[in-house]
């Protein structure tokens, strides 16, 4: 009995040890996490200061923006994206593949020939739709109002002019959690306005996936890429695109 006693005592010093070493790790992995601001996508973490300029970080990114640093440069932007003070709402390259996908299902649909490459789509079609995207000054997201969709009355967010004029709709939503409203965790979203005399109607809402990023000439908000077609209304893009006229493939 003694040598069993014994053996059920070092098995219950084991796994005490183990318990204590469980939440030493636990607590350690809080501590470090409260320590460090944390910005949700899909990539993970990120920090919030980036030593670099906006198209840097883009740059940085090819995996997630090589697209969208092409649009830039094809909209002639790369100044205002580098060296502006400015909060951007990056559209990922995803979201740019798409609009091209659905661009060239209407073409071939209306028997027209695709788009192959972005330099057949104008560049003022493209400085038009991306500087929807561009807003002045820097602005974080503890910066912008809050907005509920289920409530616009009481919380609308707020209309604010894009870098080419065009007024858009930016607020953050409030998640309830644990049964209290607006007591969770909290969203920007960026939104369309179809309809500018009637804004509060059939808004394009795009969720923000990454926020508060800050570079040195600004603050840059990432799209869920899997939510938004660039240019948000893509049949508008679409009718951009055709009435400006595209420009064959070249070599």
């Amino acid at each position: 009995m003694e040598i069993i006693f014994g053996i059920k005592s070092d098995i219950e010093m084991k796994m005490q040890n183990r318990n204590k070493t469980l939440l030493l790790m636990l607590v350690s992995a809080l501590l470090l996490m409260a320590s460090c601001k944390k910005y949700y996508f899909d990539t993970g973490v990120h920090e919030a200061k980036y030593n670099g300029t906006i198209l840097q970080y883009l740059k940085s990114k090819p995996a997630l923006f090589d697209t969208t640093v092409r649009v830039i440069n094809l909209a002639g932007m790369n100044d205002v994206i580098d060296k502006e003070n400015i909060t951007f709402f990056a559209p990922p390259s995803g979201s740019i593949f798409k609009s091209i996908k659905r661009l060239n299902i209407y073409l071939r649909t209306n028997g027209k020939d695709t788009v192959s490459k972005l330099e057949q789509i104008k560049p003022a079609v493209w400085k038009n739709t991306l500087s929807q995207y561009v807003f002045k000054g820097s602005y974080l997201l503890k910066d912008y109002p809050q907005r509920d969709t289920l409530s616009y009355i009481a919380y609308p967010g707020q209309g604010y002019a894009s870098y080419g004029g065009r007024i858009m709709n930016i607020g953050v939503i409030f998640n309830d959690a644990g049964g209290v409203a607006y007591a969770g965790y909290r969203q920007l979203y960026l939104a369309y306005i179809p309809d500018l005399s009637n804004p509060q109607v059939a808004l394009v809402n795009i969720p923000v996936a990454t926020s508060d990023i800050q570079p040195t000439n600004g603050v840059l908000h990432v799209l869920n890429r899997n939510k938004h077609n660039f240019g948000f209304n893509t049949d508008t893009f679409i009718e951009q695109v055709v009435s400006s006229g595209i420009l064959p493939p070249g070599p």
